[in-house]
């Protein structure tokens, strides 16, 4: 009996020790998992801080997000904008008919004419040996239309074309056109949230002054456009005539003197006729009234003078 008891306190306290050493184990568990589980919390509170502060510093800055949109837009490649210019002096037989040669070249260009002056070099000449044109014609066609306004004319005297790269200028006034626009919107939005009229006025002043400096870029803007996209010929025409009445040379210097000399003398001789008949009627009406009036005088106080000594010479007998 006494065995059969020793056994039973032996087996009741190995279960015993079985059934604690699972608790101790599953309470270190426990422990364990809420450790785990703090750092993770206090881990996704330092995780959480910084991801508000740049959701915040992004809703907060819409503005910077905006400019650099607008500096961006400086780095995108873009197409070269180049204004073409050129300035001709051709030689014509008739410049009258080439004139009309060059206006039908430029109009099927897709151009067109903006000025046309016709002048002659002598007054002499009978018909029109001078003739000043300006063209605008596409800038893609600005090859075509000067080699076929060669062919209208005998020679080329004088050719001079020019080009201006304006790349740099276009992207900077389309970065600052964005940027005023971005801007604008902006102070749209704000005017929207305005709680009092006072910040209603000041928001709509400062509008009004980014939309005054829209208009002025987009101004700009067109103007670039319009030069890069229609190129300007300068055109004259003369005949061979003309050229030689305008070439230097001593005879013709001997002879422009000659001739700026006589137009001086006859100029002179037109101005002094011209002195002398103004002066007439001054002198009928003023001057020689004048002049009888006194010779009068002077003739009677002659005569009294003339009496006197003669009543003194008899005086004296």
């Amino acid at each position: 009996m006494n065995k059969l008891k020793f056994l039973l306190i032996l087996g009741v306290f190995f279960m015993g020790a079985c059934a604690a050493s699972p608790a101790s184990n599953s309470s270190g568990d426990v422990m364990v998992t809420q450790d785990k589980m703090a750092a993770v919390e206090d881990s996704s509170r330092v995780g959480r801080a910084p991801m508000a502060q740049n959701s915040a510093a992004n809703s907060a800055a819409p503005s910077d997000v905006a400019l650099d949109e607008a500096d961006k837009s400086k780095q995108q490649p873009t197409e070269r904008k180049i204004i073409r210019n050129a300035e001709l002096t051709l030689e014509a037989a008739s410049p009258e008919e080439a004139q009309q040669k060059v206006t039908a070249i430029a109009e099927s260009k897709g151009g067109f004419v903006v000025e046309s002056q016709q002048s002659s070099s002598s007054i002499q000449a009978t018909t029109h040996d001078r003739v000043t044109m300006t063209l605008r014609v596409p800038a893609d066609k600005f090859g075509e239309t000067l080699e076929e306004i060669r062919k209208a004319s005998i020679r080329v005297i004088v050719e001079n074309v020019k080009g201006q790269d304006v790349t740099e200028e276009f992207i900077d006034v389309e970065a600052r056109l964005k940027t005023k626009k971005a801007l604008e919107s902006q102070f749209l939005e704000i005017m929207k949230q305005g709680k009092t009229v006072e910040d209603a006025l000041n928001v709509q002043r400062e509008l009004a002054n980014v939309r005054g400096e829209i208009e002025q870029i987009e101004g700009k803007k067109r103007f670039l456009e319009s030069q890069t996209s229609l190129s300007t010929v300068k055109l004259t025409l003369q005949t061979p005539a003309a050229f030689t009445a305008n070439s230097s040379g001593f005879f013709y210097q001997a002879g422009k003197s000659f001739g700026s000399g006589f137009n001086f003398a006859v100029n002179f001789v037109l101005g002094f006729i011209t002195f002398i008949i103004a002066i007439t009627p001054f002198l009928v009406l003023v001057v020689l009234p004048i002049y009888l009036l006194l010779r009068y005088f002077w003739k009677r106080w002659r005569k009294k003078q003339l009496a006197v000594q003669l009543a003194q010479e008899e005086k004296a007998e």
